[in-house]
């Protein structure tokens, strides 16, 4: 009884006051959404989708703008009238903001974007695939995509490069395959290019120190690469392009179920071979190679439903350039180690092994595994370099939820060797590879204090034979005051352990005598970092502004000195490294089908010793990156256009040679002058799985004004063997425009 006068009360205010409601339903793929919020703008009116997605509102009645906005998803708006005895029913589509996008890089646990303490950047393989072809591109083309983060080449032959962060050299980031750190400093060097977007589901950057989790190597940051999860893959797929350079690529996939086992087989080539000498210094203007790589993973399906993945994949490459004798003709086989017809020739072989088993525990405790053997063959000139590097890791890591508190703990165990010709490897006359065994434990605490407020603590302690104990603390936190503002502080440090013979190309390629004039200890780094993230809505669009201050500050630090003619000198240095600066994204997503990202990085990378301060070599003063996409969807079209502008950035000094081959008084720019790269992709979707994509890379034709050779003039001795031979002038794009087509095929399972 006084339920139903409760009822009747309710009723009787309601309609006293003019109030009335209006009900519907979010969905998402086919079905409910729930958390999505649901409000009547410029009013207090509003709410929560349920667990079926549905919501309910009471408000005056009148004409009202309904909105529903959810992380990770396009705004909607919609012209209601309340009353109304219509349910209304609502359907989400993605956003390219990547907000809910699932991350595991900066706690090691599954969390959203907008919901980790770390800052997290994920480029997924639809974005990837929107402005680059998939069948030609690698984790090293991909990284272009993201703002601060860019391929630096070592080489102005072979071509060698690493991905940089925030304009330090590309053995301070740390790579990862699925969370395990199984690129090693020897891998580093060749083995990045050898990951091909087939096996991609998308790569997690972290700028900064991350040694707390991960180790040596991260100290400018990490990029984990994330598989593809076999299950969701077409059972069938082939993707093959060719280009105006004559190069072709392609990727070919299986994708089988066993029983209640999902498994994943692909195989990925490429194939370059043909000279282009435009700059006109005798050399080759892009590498020559054959490639292939093998790639399977598997979820093994266990009754206890705990997860059991392994993946694993081989690389082979064939990679040579030189001048045109030792080219044409795959004349190289016979000429690698020539004296007189100069070029270089690389054999990769590389194998690895990796993935997750849980426990069968009441505990979440799991072991994340990798091993990989890396074995390279190569000549340069006439020098030969043979080296092998297997590292074998384990982590076992440790989960608990205590109330407000996630605590992460674990136990990692590192066995790396390395071996090869040159007196790295060397002890009075007698080959000693180097083994090393490193132990380490690690601990973090993830507080959520409030709703608003989490603070992320942890540390690390490693035991190197030659250096001890090295620790590494962290501490992240993340303030929200409100729904679509998020605050982020860190502050962590680094560490590595150097090896030059692996991570720097200038050891064995061109004629600068190396000199080592200390025995090198670890670099440290400490970093502090700022981030402002938040997203708005403009009318029936919405977008996101993202806001980076980064600071770094090394000791120990070792850089290749190239000031003195013919030498490159390393020691760690007396005084210390910085790397600082501000990045800038601003993303926005149109109600019509049009999106674009705008960002800027703006970054000072300098050391200063003995009261001199000098610029750090290929890193830009600032970069920016513009993309923009467009969907024709009635003619189930997308467009998707790129432009990179690399600021100017401080040069190595080198000298080009007189008539007489001796050099020139003056040495050529020490500075480079700004640049832009444009590229434009076509695709299509066809009916039946068909799809046909098509674009030219570097539109305006961009090319480095100097060969990246110098005394390739030498009248005294051969092309390539002259004193003042010297590589390491390359810091932009020798091979010009280039339009590719390609054709791609799946079958749904």
């Amino acid at each position: 009884m006084v339920r139903v006068c409760l009822l009747i009360l309710g009723f009787t205010a309601t309609v006293a006051f003019g109030q009335s409601n209006i009900s519907g339903v979010v969905m998402v793929d086919g079905e409910g959404f729930p958390g999505a919020t649901v409000r009547l703008l410029d009013t207090e009116y509003g709410g929560v989708t349920g667990v079926d997605g549905r919501f309910n509102i009471i408000a005056p009645s009148g004409n009202y703008i309904l909105e529903i906005r959810s992380v990770g998803f396009k705004m909607v708006k919609r012209e209601i009238t309340i009353p109304s005895n219509d349910p209304i029913s609502i359907t989400l589509e993605q956003s390219t903001l990547t907000m809910d996008e699932v991350v595991v890089t900066g706690t090691m646990q599954p969390t959203f974007v907008s919901q980790s303490p770390v800052k997290v950047e994920v480029v997924t393989s639809k974005h990837l695939n929107t402005y680059i072809p998939a069948a030609a591109t690698s984790i090293v083309e991909g990284i272009s995509l993201v703002n601060g983060v860019q391929e630096v080449v070592a080489c102005g032959v072979c071509f060698t490069n690493s991905i940089s962060i925030n304009g330090l050299p590309g053995p301070y980031t740390a790579i990862l395959m699925d969370g395990s750190p199984i690129y090693g400093n020897l891998a580093s060097v060749y083995g990045l290019n050898g990951i091909p977007s087939m096996i991609i589901d998308r790569f997690e950057v972290i700028k900064g120190p991350s040694s707390t989790l991960y180790g040596s190597e991260a100290v400018a940051g990490v990029i984990n690469i994330i598989t593809k999860d076999p299950a969701s893959q077409p059972l069938l797929s082939a993707d093959v392009m060719g280009t105006s350079h004559y190069e072709s690529f392609g990727n070919f996939s299986f994708a089988p179920k066993i029983g209640k086992s999902s498994g994943f087989i692909g195989f990925n080539y490429a194939y370059i071979n043909d000279f282009d000498d435009r700059n006109g210094d005798g050399f080759g203007d892009n590498i020559n190679l054959d490639r292939i790589s093998l790639f399977s993973k598997w979820e093994i399906s266990r009754p206890s439903g705990k997860r059991f993945t392994i993946s694993g994949k081989y690389y082979y490459e064939d990679r040579r350039n030189g001048v045109k004798e030792f080219l044409e003709d795959r004349n190289y086989r016979e000429l690698r180690g020539s004296e007189e017809v100069y070029g270089e020739s690389i054999y990769t072989n590389r194998l690895e092994v990796f993935g997750t088993y849980e426990l069968p525990l009441s505990e979440k405790i799991r072991i994340d595994y990798s091993l990989s053997t890396h074995e390279q063959d190569s000549y340069y000139g006439a020098d030969y370099y043979q080296a092998s590097q297997d590292i074998l890791f384990t982590n076992l890591i440790w989960d608990k939820e205590l109330n407000n508190h996630q605590v992460t703990g674990g136990l990692t165990s590192r066995y790396q060797t390395y071996d090869d010709n040159t007196i790295a490897t060397e002890s009075n006359g007698v080959n000693q590879p180097d083994n090393q065994y490193i132990p380490g434990i690690f601990m973090q605490d993830e507080w959520k204090v409030s709703e608003s407020f989490t603070a992320l603590t942890g540390a690390r302690l490693d035991h190197y034979e030659d250096h001890g104990l090295i620790a590494a603390p962290r501490l992240n936190l993340k303030y929200k005051p409100g729904q679509w503002t998020t605050l982020r502080s860190n502050f962590g440090t680094g560490f590595r352990i150097v090896n030059l013979f692996t991570e720097d190309h200038a050891f064995v390629t061109g004629q600068r005598e190396v000199i080592i004039e200390e025995e090198l200890q670890p670099e440290e780094s400490y970093n502090f970092s700022l981030n402002l993230n938040h997203i708005y809505s403009m009318g029936q669009s919405q977008g996101m502004i993202d806001i980076d201050a980064f600071y770094t500050y090394f000791t120990n630090k070792v850089t290749p000195d190239y000031e003195t003619e013919g030498q490159i000198r390393y020691a760690n240095t007396d005084g210390y490294a910085v790397s600082k600066g501000i990045g800038m994204n601003l993303q926005q997503e149109f109600a019509f089908p049009l999106a674009f990202n705008l960002g800027m990085n703006i970054q000072d990378v300098t050391e200063k010793e003995n009261g001199e301060k000098r610029d750090i070599e290929f890193a830009p003063k600032w970069t920016g990156i513009f993309t923009a996409n467009y969907n024709l969807k009635n003619w189930n079209t997308q467009i998707g256009y790129t432009a990179r502008l690399t600021g100017p950035m401080a040069l190595p000094e080198v000298f080009d040679l007189d008539e007489n081959g001796d050099p020139r008084p003056s040495p050529r720019p020490t500075t480079s002058t700004p640049f832009a790269i444009h590229n434009l992709q076509i695709a299509k979707n066809l009916k039946k799985g068909w799809s046909i994509y098509g674009g030219v890379q570097n539109i305006f034709d961009y090319v480095q004004p100097w060969s990246p050779l110098t005394g390739t003039n030498d009248p005294n001795a051969n092309l390539g063997f002259s004193d003042s031979f010297d590589t390491a002038y390359a810091y932009s794009p020798i091979h010009g425009r280039e339009v590719y087509l390609g054709i791609s095929w799946s079958l749904a399972r």
